[in-house]
């Protein structure tokens, strides 16, 4: 309402009131009553108000289209200002509708399932992918969404609220298919989930880890024959002349590292397939860090190189499985050895902070750029500077040890610095053990 408008409003009921308790003055003094002249004169007005409400009342519980009552002054100010403000919020109302409408009708034509939670976890809406890989029906909302996904480890997501990474886990409603759950936190601790099916990701990735567990098997045994050859030959290689003593040489080097790619393939494997807590038990890591201590410097011995071994927190044992265990502080320190230059210094230390277990290996080799950090864990990945260095490495020994630590409620942290060396620290937050 503009302030001219409220303005004219108000002078005319001004001038009406005036105007009134005038006449009824003038008729007083003619009667020699003025004071109940101006009475009555305030009750026919007062009546002429409450008459007013009236016709606002009626017409508002109207409900309809009907244009407002005719008026003058301030209340016919009120009568226009209420229904251009009803005008105004009926074309609101129709401008969101639009807006919702619109955004259902982009919904129902994902592919994805979109389901809103309210504050309680109950079903609010979801769009007819939802419903078609849940099952949902009109009759579901406002019902707990733990009562149509019952699979433990969603309940156990869902209920620990850190929805950092999605979740795959099996159809509740047909068992053939996976489905993948990302939860989302808007408004006032309401959620979306995104259901996604991804039975033929699913089916590749198990497809890929068939392929690479059958071919490294299937290559063990040729290669364990012509490793077999080429050894006998070696040992008979006497009458070889120099140039097939080379290439023999040559050929042993690489079915040594053919062979060590597919026990790292077979390793790697074992490790994407076998359920996860499969033979934990309680491990004593102090016994097990001399071992790969000692494999270590039989390693180095052509590069006099020093390794040492820190146990800051005796004792300490971790549930696992120490075969897995095993295999990645031993691919940690073996990367240090291969990659730390002759006469260069190895450290390993194992201690225990803030219920957490920390073994970390630091060098003082070469060292390499943060930009290459994220992608240190991928199979087959190298830094370029490590690419040509002729070390004779498989490009998997951290995928093993990112697989074992995640198998162990652990991480992988990676600090270097080029030309200083690297620290590589696998952080472990277990469960307190059972006696």
């Amino acid at each position: 309402m503009r302030p001219t408008v409220l303005l004219r409003g108000y002078s005319v009921e001004v001038r009406r009131l005036l105007i009134i308790l005038s006449l009824c003055a003038l008729v007083g003094l003619w009667l020699d009553h003025v004071v109940w002249a101006l009475l009555v004169g305030s009750l026919f007005y007062l009546a002429w108000m409450v008459w007013q409400i009236r016709r606002l009342n009626l017409w508002l519980l109207r409900k309809n289209d009907e244009p407002p009552p005719e008026s003058s002054g301030i209340w016919g100010d009120l009568f226009d200002n209420i229904y251009h403000l009803q005008r105004r919020q009926v074309q609101e109302k129709n401008s969101l509708q639009a807006v919702i409408n619109r955004v259902q009708e982009t919904s129902a034509a994902l592919r994805d399932g979109v389901i809103v939670l309210d504050w309680r976890g109950c079903l609010d809406w979801w769009n007819p992918s939802a419903q078609r890989l849940l099952g949902f029906h009109s009759s579901d909302q406002g019902k707990s969404v733990i009562n149509f996904i019952r699979h433990p480890r969603f309940v156990s997501y869902f209920e620990e609220g850190d929805y950092s990474e999605p979740l795959e886990v099996p159809s509740p409603r047909f068992t053939s298919k996976q489905l993948q759950f990302q939860v989302t936190r808007f408004g006032r601790n309401e959620r979306l989930i995104v259901v996604r099916d991804v039975t033929q990701l699913h089916k590749l990735e198990q497809m890929r880890q068939d392929f690479v567990a059958n071919v490294s098997h299937e290559l063990r045994t040729p290669l364990t024959v012509i490793s077999g050859y080429l050894e006998t030959l070696s040992d008979s290689g006497t009458d070889l002349s120099p140039p097939w003593q080379r290439a023999l040489a040559q050929m042993q080097q690489q079915s040594k590292r053919m062979s060590l790619l597919i026990n790292d393939l077979i390793t790697l494997s074992k490790l994407e397939t076998t359920e996860s807590g499969h033979n934990h038990k309680p491990v004593n890591l102090e016994p097990l860090l001399h071992t790969v201590k000692s494999e270590a410097q039989a390693l180095s011995a052509d590069k006099s190189q020093t390794i040492t071994l820190e146990v800051q927190t005796p004792g300490l044992q971790l549930q696992g499985n120490e075969k897995e265990l095993h295999s990645a502080f031993s691919n940690l320190v073996t990367n240090a050895v291969k990659y730390t230059p002759a006469g260069g210094k190895i450290a390993m230390r194992l201690w225990q902070a803030h219920q957490q277990i920390f073994f970390s290996v630091s060098d003082n080799g070469p060292g390499f750029d943060s930009k290459h950090i994220p992608h240190l864990t991928q199979r087959f990945y190298r830094v370029e500077q490590s690419r040509n260095s002729g070390t004779g490495g498989t490009g998997l020994g951290l995928a093993i040890v990112k697989h074992v630590l995640l198998r162990h409620d652990g991480e992988l942290q990676i600090t270097s610095e080029p030309g200083v060396g690297s620290i590589f620290t696998c952080v472990f937050s277990p469960p307190p053990m059972s006696h």
